[in-house]
């Protein structure tokens, strides 16, 4: 991990260099994607079944393509009941939590006596990409599926890759345990273009949500305006802010836990100790030699790896809101206080107990977040992004006579004679 001393004088010119631009891919990846999409939106189950194969080297028709009841059942002996348990326990504080950040229909009267609004309403189908393989994450069924249950969400559809025909036996039980209309064993940019157009074996949707490798993000970027999607996610991200009352050993395994997702994930320390920041870069060598996915983690601290060494933690949150990282955990002595110059995260974890990992399977929040600055101007998926909010117009008598000369002014002056006349006729009347 490189140290980088942050002062007074240098300060601005990190910060600079700290801002992310927006996702961009390389030309011949996005023209790669964009030939997917296009033969699987033209040919349908063709296409799709026609890239499952040479990707997943795995023969699907419409008759196996989407997961049996016998295969739900053999998912299901294979799962432990403690893990199942879990799942059980992760689901359930999901939901709690969505619950209470969910909106409700609401309407008031103005001064004229006009009523106004909106409404709250769900959108009717939802597709959940689940990644499969070796990274395949039941979490990610429940952080996705439940937002979508509690919105009202009424179908919802899960694609998910099974390199050479092997079923993730944990996500399909997750899936059967948050009540999916269905999973479908397909995955890639051709099951981005699936969910977004429809084939004659799986429907189209409304929204496309959860992660995916870089052609899959591509190709969610491509369909959007056929319908929508949640982000543009990449690469995780973690930032540590310590002031050295946490144990050195418990950030550096804070680190590492964000490290071992990806080569390319970013883990972040921002101390106001040289001491400590280094204490933390040696406990980090220590338990890598620890992990089972030494060689993932390794080359995600090689590369991305960094200590910030901040003279107070001013700087320190200064140095947070230009990363605008996806998880931000505080781990100083006053965390709220902290919390208060924090502008951009897309979770924040309060105090030295609140390790990230909680995020990811049980604190209730949805563990999909903004990632490459992008919570500077989104959040997290929730049940907002299954909703949409139509606004509700009823104008009064009183309101009419009151306000339609300002309609027919502001209607002239655009040079839209129709819409003053539709008010002007009534006026007459």
């Amino acid at each position: 991990m490189k140290i980088v001393r942050v002062t007074s004088k240098n300060t601005e010119r990190i910060i600079k260099g700290l801002q992310k631009e927006g996702s961009s891919f390389e030309p011949k990846l996005i023209s790669a994607t964009e030939k997917i999409v296009k033969d699987v939106r033209r040919n349908g189950d063709k296409a799709l079944f026609k890239y499952t194969k040479r990707f997943d080297k795995i023969c699907l028709n419409k008759k196996n393509v989407k997961v049996s009841e016998k295969e739900f059942e053999d998912a299901e002996r294979k799962v432990s009941k403690s893990l199942k348990k879990d799942l059980q326990v992760a689901l359930k504080r999901v939901e709690s939590y969505q619950k209470k950040k969910l909106p409700k229909d609401k309407s008031y009267k103005d001064s004229f006596g006009n009523e106004l609004g909106w409404l709250v309403r769900p959108i009717e189908k939802a597709g959940l990409y689940v990644p499969g393989g070796k990274a395949a994450y039941p979490s990610s069924v429940i952080m996705t599926a439940i937002p979508a249950k509690v919105a009202g969400v009424e179908k919802i559809y899960i694609t998910t890759p099974c390199p050479g025909g092997e079923l993730n036996p944990e996500v399909l039980v997750a899936a059967r345990l948050c009540g999916v209309e269905g999973v479908f064993k397909v995955g890639g940019a051709q099951a981005i273009s699936a969910l977004a157009f429809g084939t004659e074996s799986i429907p189209s949707v409304d929204k496309i949500v959860g992660p995916g490798n870089i052609y899959v993000t591509i190709a969610k970027k491509l369909v959007f305006g056929f319908c929508d999607i949640d982000m543009i996610a990449g690469p995780s991200e973690v930032l540590v802010i310590a002031d050295g009352s946490c144990p050195a050993n418990w950030v550096a395994a804070d680190l590492l836990s964000q490290a071992e997702h990806d080569e390319m994930a970013t883990s972040t320390l921002v101390t106001t100790s040289l001491e400590y920041g280094k204490e933390v870069k040696k406990e980090v060598k220590k338990q890598l030699n620890q992990l089972q996915r030494k060689k993932i983690a390794s080359e995600s601290i090689k590369s991305n790896g960094k200590v910030f060494v901040v003279e107070n933690l001013d700087q320190a949150s200064q140095i947070s809101n230009a990363v605008a990282p996806e998880h931000l955990e505080l781990c100083v002595k006053s965390p709220k206080s902290l919390m208060k110059k924090i502008k951009h995260a897309g979770a924040i974890f309060i105090g030295k107990m609140s390790t990230e990992p909680f995020g990811d399977y049980v604190a209730g929040p949805s563990h999909v977040l903004p990632t490459g600055g992008a919570s500077r101007f989104s959040s997290p998926l929730s049940v907002y992004d299954f909703i949409r909010m139509p606004s509700t117009i009823s104008i009064s008598n009183k309101g009419f006579k009151a306000l339609g000369d300002a309609v027919i002014n502001l209607a002239y002056s655009e040079g839209l004679e129709a819409h003053a006349l539709s008010v002007k006729k009534r006026l007459e009347d």
